[in-house]
């Protein structure tokens, strides 16, 4: 047989295979038709044990995991400590905070270098007023820590505009996406609210993790509704809060931050086709709930993930 044909014979018994294993997952609705899913939701998961340590080990069988009330099959599960991160370092440059920016600057130096990887990203953007850019997505050590040291501000505190603007920049980054707020919580400026916040990150499904810096606990001024407010933020996008009572506790509030970014599951399933009637809600957002089918351990566990995404498009 001829070199060419018999190449040719080789190529067309090869396609088929080569086909089936790059179509996403089918399935079959009726003997003329053809569904294909390609609608698949991944949900990193962070869970933290009654220690405060991350919790390893656990399996795809230890969760249930519902969307709108529905049960869903987890088809995905994995535990993988170096998934590229995209993270948006967002710190608060305000009057409000301002004495304590020297040691954000060192904090934040110590965290990055403990965390960065050759296949992760950082954007350094620092609020006050504006929202400044100061270094755009870069796995550059030096070109980050130049940045911390550019860093200066002043007067009212665009948080809102800052974690809108950071969920837009990870929209379309790969890896697991992340928005790092250094602040006490304040947002004294107009423009974009909570809620718009709040949309853009789940929109990017980007979770929000805040280091609350508390200026003196007992202070009449302390902004409590903006610290609850952040940590209302964290917990709808999947991420974790921590409260700063004094400056010396920063560096360990990242480090912990650091050690948990490092340890995430990831669950993906296809959600069921819901029942006729019950499709979606007026803004087309679908609620996920996942939790420990072991009683004690969901007890005893704190469990981070978003807690739904939208299947609209933005308005």
């Amino acid at each position: 047989m001829k070199p060419l044909l018999t190449a040719a014979l080789g190529l067309a018994a090869f396609l088929p295979f080569a086909l089936a294993q790059t179509q996403p997952r089918q399935t079959q609705t009726h003997a003329d038709s053809l569904h294909v899913r390609v609608d698949l939701v991944t949900v990193p998961l962070t869970v933290i044990g009654a220690s405060g340590d991350p919790i390893g080990g656990l399996r795809p069988q230890d969760f249930t995991l519902t969307e709108n009330g529905h049960p869903e099959t987890i088809h995905l599960f994995e535990q993988n400590s170096s998934r590229p991160l995209s993270v948006v370092l967002a710190i608060d440059t305000s009057l409000s905070v301002h004495k304590d920016l020297r040691l954000e600057k060192q904090a934040a130096y110590g965290f990055l270098h403990s965390l960065l990887r050759p296949s992760d990203q950082v954007e350094l953007v620092g609020f006050a007023g504006d929202v400044t850019n100061i270094v755009p997505f870069t796995s550059n050590l030096r070109r980050l820590d130049q940045g911390l040291k550019q860093m200066h501000g002043d007067g009212p505190t665009a948080l809102y505009e800052a974690m809108q603007r950071g969920s837009q920049d990870l929209q379309f980054l790969s890896g697991r996406r992340v928005i790092v707020v250094v602040s006490d919580g304040s947002n004294s400026m107009a423009g974009v609210d909570y809620r718009q916040a709040r949309e853009a990150a789940l929109r990017a499904r980007a979770s929000i993790e805040s280091v609350i810096l508390v200026p003196i606990a007992a202070s009449a001024g302390r902004d409590l509704g903006g610290e609850h407010a952040l940590i209302q933020l964290s917990r709808d996008t999947g991420g974790q809060y921590f409260y700063v009572r004094s400056s010396s506790e920063l560096p360990t509030a990242l480090a912990e931050l650091s050690q948990s970014l490092r340890s995430e599951y990831l669950l993906g399933y296809y959600p069921a086709l819901p029942e006729r009637g019950t499709e979606l809600s007026n803004d087309g957002f679908r609620r996920i709930h996942v939790q420990m089918k072991n009683p004690t351990l969901n007890a005893e566990c704190r469990l981070y993930y978003r807690t739904g995404y939208y299947t609209n498009p933005e308005r």
